[in-house]
Protein backbone atom coordinates (compact mmCIF):
# COMPACT_ATOMS: atom_id res chain seq x y z
CA UNK A 1 0.00 0.00 0.00
CA UNK A 2 2.71 2.01 1.40
CA UNK A 3 4.69 2.02 -2.37
CA UNK A 4 0.95 2.61 -4.00
CA UNK A 5 1.03 5.83 -2.50
CA UNK A 6 4.74 6.74 -2.94
CA UNK A 7 3.91 6.02 -6.72
CA UNK A 8 1.37 8.17 -7.32
CA UNK A 9 2.37 11.26 -5.11
CA UNK A 10 5.53 10.89 -7.54
CA UNK A 11 3.87 10.81 -10.52
CA UNK A 12 1.58 13.87 -9.60
CA UNK A 13 4.57 15.82 -8.25
CA UNK A 14 6.50 15.64 -11.43
CA UNK A 15 4.00 15.43 -14.07
CA UNK A 16 0.41 16.19 -12.51
CA UNK A 17 -1.54 13.08 -14.43
CA UNK A 18 -4.33 15.15 -14.78
CA UNK A 19 -7.10 13.47 -15.39
CA UNK A 20 -9.97 14.94 -17.98
CA UNK A 21 -13.10 12.54 -18.31
CA UNK A 22 -14.41 13.70 -22.29
CA UNK A 23 -17.58 11.62 -23.07
CA UNK A 24 -17.08 9.02 -20.08
CA UNK A 25 -17.16 9.41 -16.26
CA UNK A 26 -15.27 7.58 -13.20
CA UNK A 27 -18.00 5.21 -12.99
CA UNK A 28 -18.13 1.53 -12.00
CA UNK A 29 -18.68 -0.49 -14.80
CA UNK A 30 -16.12 -2.73 -15.40
CA UNK A 31 -13.56 -1.67 -18.14
CA UNK A 32 -10.70 -1.72 -20.73
CA UNK A 33 -8.55 1.26 -20.45
CA UNK A 34 -6.61 1.57 -24.15
CA UNK A 35 -3.28 4.23 -24.33
CA UNK A 36 -1.08 5.07 -26.66
CA UNK A 37 2.48 4.28 -25.20
CA UNK A 38 5.41 6.46 -25.25
CA UNK A 39 7.30 6.07 -22.10
CA UNK A 40 7.95 3.87 -18.96
CA UNK A 41 5.50 5.95 -17.07
CA UNK A 42 2.68 5.66 -19.11
CA UNK A 43 1.14 2.97 -16.62
CA UNK A 44 1.95 4.81 -13.11
CA UNK A 45 0.62 8.17 -14.82
CA UNK A 46 -2.42 6.52 -16.00
CA UNK A 47 -3.55 3.96 -13.26
CA UNK A 48 -2.69 7.06 -10.98
CA UNK A 49 -5.72 9.50 -12.68
CA UNK A 50 -8.02 6.74 -11.88
CA UNK A 51 -10.64 7.78 -8.73
CA UNK A 52 -8.93 5.34 -5.70
CA UNK A 53 -12.08 2.92 -5.86
CA UNK A 54 -11.56 2.61 -9.67
CA UNK A 55 -7.78 2.21 -9.18
CA UNK A 56 -8.50 -0.57 -6.49
CA UNK A 57 -9.99 -2.72 -9.21
CA UNK A 58 -8.19 -2.29 -12.26
CA UNK A 59 -4.88 -3.98 -13.10
CA UNK A 60 -2.62 -2.47 -15.76
CA UNK A 61 -0.97 -4.86 -17.96
CA UNK A 62 2.22 -4.61 -18.27
CA UNK A 63 5.40 -7.03 -20.06
CA UNK A 64 7.22 -9.47 -17.85
CA UNK A 65 10.43 -9.33 -19.88
CA UNK A 66 11.07 -6.07 -18.85
CA UNK A 67 8.44 -5.20 -15.41
CA UNK A 68 9.77 -8.78 -14.48
CA UNK A 69 13.78 -8.16 -15.55
CA UNK A 70 14.95 -7.34 -11.75
CA UNK A 71 13.67 -8.10 -8.25
CA UNK A 72 13.27 -4.00 -8.12
CA UNK A 73 11.17 -3.94 -10.96
CA UNK A 74 8.88 -7.22 -10.51
CA UNK A 75 8.22 -5.45 -6.85
CA UNK A 76 7.08 -2.12 -7.99
CA UNK A 77 4.48 -4.20 -10.67
CA UNK A 78 3.22 -6.79 -8.76
CA UNK A 79 3.44 -4.69 -5.10
CA UNK A 80 2.82 -0.74 -5.87
CA UNK A 81 0.69 -1.65 -9.32
CA UNK A 82 -0.72 -4.70 -8.83
CA UNK A 83 -0.02 -5.54 -12.92
CA UNK A 84 -0.75 -8.62 -14.90
CA UNK A 85 2.29 -9.44 -15.93
CA UNK A 86 1.90 -11.17 -19.26
CA UNK A 87 4.98 -13.35 -21.48
CA UNK A 88 5.66 -11.36 -24.68
CA UNK A 89 8.38 -14.03 -25.33
CA UNK A 90 7.33 -17.10 -24.13
CA UNK A 91 8.84 -20.14 -24.65
CA UNK A 92 6.19 -22.11 -25.40
CA UNK A 93 4.72 -21.23 -28.85
CA UNK A 94 1.17 -22.37 -28.03
CA UNK A 95 0.66 -20.55 -24.67
CA UNK A 96 -1.49 -17.92 -24.82
CA UNK A 97 -0.20 -14.85 -23.74
CA UNK A 98 -3.26 -13.37 -23.10
CA UNK A 99 -4.30 -15.70 -20.43
CA UNK A 100 -3.44 -13.68 -17.54
CA UNK A 101 -5.77 -11.07 -18.90
CA UNK A 102 -8.71 -13.39 -19.66
CA UNK A 103 -8.40 -14.40 -15.84
CA UNK A 104 -8.37 -10.65 -14.51
CA UNK A 105 -11.25 -9.78 -16.65
CA UNK A 106 -13.15 -12.78 -15.66
CA UNK A 107 -13.00 -12.07 -11.85
CA UNK A 108 -14.50 -8.44 -12.51
CA UNK A 109 -11.26 -6.56 -12.75
CA UNK A 110 -10.46 -3.76 -15.43
CA UNK A 111 -7.56 -3.59 -17.29
CA UNK A 112 -4.87 -0.82 -18.57
CA UNK A 113 -3.61 -2.26 -21.64
CA UNK A 114 -1.27 -0.42 -24.78
CA UNK A 115 -2.05 -2.21 -28.16
CA UNK A 116 0.83 -0.66 -29.64
CA UNK A 117 2.72 -3.50 -27.60
CA UNK A 118 6.27 -1.19 -27.58
CA UNK A 119 6.97 2.20 -26.69
CA UNK A 120 6.52 4.73 -29.70
CA UNK A 121 9.13 7.77 -29.55
CA UNK A 122 5.76 10.22 -31.35
CA UNK A 123 3.22 11.93 -30.21
CA UNK A 124 0.56 9.61 -32.03
CA UNK A 125 0.33 6.09 -31.36
CA UNK A 126 1.55 3.71 -34.20
CA UNK A 127 -0.46 0.25 -35.47
CA UNK A 128 -2.30 -1.49 -32.55
CA UNK A 129 -1.47 -5.10 -32.09
CA UNK A 130 -4.27 -7.52 -32.08
CA UNK A 131 -4.54 -7.96 -28.03
CA UNK A 132 -7.48 -5.58 -27.69
CA UNK A 133 -9.27 -6.98 -30.61
CA UNK A 134 -9.44 -10.59 -28.92
CA UNK A 135 -10.12 -9.14 -25.37
CA UNK A 136 -13.10 -7.14 -26.83
CA UNK A 137 -14.68 -10.13 -28.46
CA UNK A 138 -14.37 -12.90 -25.58
CA UNK A 139 -15.91 -9.91 -22.91
CA UNK A 140 -18.17 -8.03 -24.88
CA UNK A 141 -20.00 -6.70 -21.97
CA UNK A 142 -16.58 -4.77 -21.06
CA UNK A 143 -15.92 -1.27 -21.77
CA UNK A 144 -13.58 -0.23 -24.17
CA UNK A 145 -12.63 3.10 -22.77
CA UNK A 146 -9.64 5.16 -25.23
CA UNK A 147 -7.08 7.29 -23.00
CA UNK A 148 -4.50 9.63 -24.55
CA UNK A 149 -1.40 10.79 -22.38
CA UNK A 150 -0.45 13.60 -23.47
CA UNK A 151 3.15 15.30 -23.75
CA UNK A 152 4.60 11.76 -21.51
CA UNK A 153 6.69 11.21 -24.71
CA UNK A 154 8.59 14.96 -23.86
CA UNK A 155 8.90 14.25 -20.41
CA UNK A 156 10.33 10.45 -20.62
CA UNK A 157 10.83 10.02 -23.83
CA UNK A 158 12.22 5.97 -25.18
CA UNK A 159 15.70 6.04 -24.19
CA UNK A 160 15.78 8.18 -21.07
CA UNK A 161 15.29 7.74 -17.39
CA UNK A 162 14.32 10.24 -15.34
CA UNK A 163 11.43 12.28 -16.11
CA UNK A 164 11.33 15.50 -17.05
CA UNK A 165 9.26 17.80 -15.15
CA UNK A 166 5.97 18.92 -17.09
CA UNK A 167 2.10 19.18 -16.66
CA UNK A 168 1.10 16.20 -18.17
CA UNK A 169 -2.93 15.29 -18.71
CA UNK A 170 -4.64 12.30 -19.02
CA UNK A 171 -7.79 12.21 -21.72
CA UNK A 172 -10.60 9.56 -21.21
CA UNK A 173 -12.61 9.49 -24.05
CA UNK A 174 -16.27 7.59 -24.45
CA UNK A 175 -16.71 4.08 -24.51
CA UNK A 176 -15.70 2.78 -28.38
CA UNK A 177 -19.06 0.72 -29.48
CA UNK A 178 -19.27 -2.28 -30.79
CA UNK A 179 -19.84 -2.94 -34.69
CA UNK A 180 -21.26 -6.42 -35.43
CA UNK A 181 -19.29 -8.35 -37.45
CA UNK A 182 -16.30 -5.71 -38.13
CA UNK A 183 -13.19 -7.85 -38.99
CA UNK A 184 -9.79 -7.54 -36.63
CA UNK A 185 -8.29 -5.01 -38.75
CA UNK A 186 -11.43 -2.54 -39.17
CA UNK A 187 -11.56 -3.00 -35.31
CA UNK A 188 -7.78 -1.97 -34.65
CA UNK A 189 -7.78 0.73 -36.96
CA UNK A 190 -10.68 2.55 -35.39
CA UNK A 191 -9.77 1.99 -31.93
CA UNK A 192 -6.30 3.49 -32.31
CA UNK A 193 -8.26 6.70 -34.79
CA UNK A 194 -10.48 7.21 -31.29
CA UNK A 195 -7.03 7.89 -29.12
CA UNK A 196 -5.66 9.72 -32.32
CA UNK A 197 -9.15 12.21 -31.75
CA UNK A 198 -8.23 12.42 -27.73
CA UNK A 199 -4.93 14.13 -28.75
CA UNK A 200 -6.33 16.90 -30.71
Amino acid sequence: MWLSYLLIGSVRALLGATPRWLGSDPGPAQRIYFANHTSHIDTIALWSALPPDLRAKTRPVAAADYWGSSALKRYIAVNGLNAVLIDRKRADPDADPLAPLYGALEHGQSLIIFPEGTRQAQRLPGPFKSGLYHLAEHFPDVELIPVYLDNLHRSLPKGTFFPVPLICTVRFGAPLPRIAGEDKSAFLERARNVVIGLAQ
